[in-house]
């Protein structure tokens, strides 16, 4: 009877967590969509002017959306440390449905004017809270339902599914370059893969209502419901009694997201701005390798099961100073898409140190009261600082002309935050996750 119990756990437990990661993949892929059809969309919502340009206005809007995930963590992180996981992953996603759906149907700046790229800012400030929220929301849930001895492979899913979001969002964008005519897409194409989210947003919302909870927030919920005077998440509490976590999770955060965020969205727009590839080709190179870097995710989530998240963190941290400004600057020079696409790996494989484990180590930080928050919050404060404004910086300092900036920039801020890997305790030996 023990061993059919343990096995129905097992599978309720592996059921939760694909549940947990399938709508994690369908909010990424709604916020990747916007960036993988920048290059055809910005022309619509921005007056008429050079690429760079209107590349320029919409990352400013992408890095607008960043704006409001601290407060977007603050809220939804508060929400699901006090009325659950579940309830904080159903919101958030209601919030990037309605955002998705906002962009699909908005008219450009030539039918509406300035309204146009209002509507979009709107948009992305919904989005932008949703993301604040679903980060760690899921990495929380994610992390809390793993068992004590898996803890790092399955939470290594909320990135796999992060990444698949943003291959899904690619491969619908190689699709309609194969099957509709470059001016059609310009035009109105580029509409579709915003209905396709609003629509998967829709069907996530109802696959989230029947996740289960997790033990380690009903145990919070039991202390307090015992104790009036129990602990309770809030804003304050968490800087004040947990400021070196905290603070720990800015620092670690700041570069790792920025190498993120310079290898991925960013990456693709350079391989047509700067290496010259055309826009096809940037798109199958980038799909290629996100696909690799994706599949390493569980791999390097098993093996930090094995001998720690600190190892692999300050592997990160060595490689990307070491490789950053070299992978940047080979890419910058290549003509060859399969000289690019090792190159574009080469820095992903890097990055994974950070990617792989980096919601299990800011989980294993905090207490089960203040754990959503305590993820949340930091991290989002870290993405807004650095991953959000990463296109932003790196195209101002292309127009300025002096484009290897942006290199040596990524460069010291991984410098920075392996100083922070170097001095912090490997959490795996010091987990504040109690339930196996």
């Amino acid at each position: 009877m023990l061993m059919k119990n343990s096995v129905a756990d097992q599978k309720g437990r592996l059921k939760s967590i694909l549940g947990g990661s399938a709508g994690n993949m369908v909010e990424w892929y709604d916020w990747y969509v916007y960036s993988a059809f920048t290059l055809y969309f910005a022309p619509i919502f921005f007056p008429k002017g050079d690429q760079t340009a209107q590349l320029l206005n919409a990352a400013a809007v992408f890095a607008v959306g960043f704006l409001m995930r601290p407060i977007g963590a603050w809220i939804m992180g508060i929400y699901a440390d006090r009325r659950g996981r579940k309830a904080g992953l159903t919101l958030s996603v209601t919030l990037m449905c309605t955002g998705s759906l906002m962009i699909a149907v908005t008219p450009g700046y030539e039918r509406i004017g300035v309204f146009a790229p209002i509507v979009l800012v709107l948009a992305r400030l919904l989005q932008g809270i949703s993301v604040g929220g679903e980060y760690g929301a899921s990495a929380t849930y994610l992390s809390e339902m793993a068992g004590k001895s898996r803890r790092g492979f399955f939470s290594s899913f909320q990135y796999v599914t992060l990444i698949s979001g943003q291959l899904i969002a690619l491969a619908v964008l190689l699709i309609l370059q194969q099957v509709m005519t470059e001016p059609s897409l310009e035009a109105w194409g580029w509409r579709i893969p915003f209905a396709i989210g609003g629509v998967l947003a829709v069907i996530v919302f109802y696959l989230r209502r029947g996740l289960a909870e997790t033990e380690s927030y009903k145990n919070a919920q039991g202390a307090q419901a015992n104790d009036a005077k129990a602990p309770r998440s809030s804003g304050l509490a968490l800087f004040t009694k947990y400021p070196r976590e905290a603070f720990t999770v800015i620092a670690l955060t700041a570069g790792g997201t920025l190498a993120f965020y310079a290898y991925t969205t960013y990456l693709q727009k350079f391989l047509v701005n700067t290496s010259g590839f055309s826009r096809e080709a940037a798109s199958q190179i980038t799909a290629a390798a996100l696909f690799v870097f994706m599949v390493l995710q569980p791999a390097a989530g098993a093996l930090s099961d094995r001998i720690g998240r600190k190892p692999l963190m300050v592997g990160f941290g060595i490689l990307g100073v070491l490789f950053t400004y070299l992978i940047f600057s080979t890419l910058a020079g290549t003509k060859d898409p399969y000289v690019a696409f090792a190159l574009s790996l080469a820095a992903l494989v890097i990055v994974t140190g950070y990617t792989s484990i980096n919601a299990v180590v800011k989980a294993e930080m905090f207490p089960a009261h203040i754990r959503a928050l305590g993820v949340a919050l930091p991290y989002a404060i870290a993405n807004t600082v650095f991953g959000g404004t990463a296109e932003y910086v790196a195209l101002w300092f292309k127009q300025a002309g002096i484009e290897y900036g942006f290199f040596w920039y990524v460069t010291a801020m991984i410098a920075i935050s392996l100083v922070v890997y170097l001095r912090m305790r490997d959490t795996r030996q010091h987990s504040l996750i109690h339930e196996d």
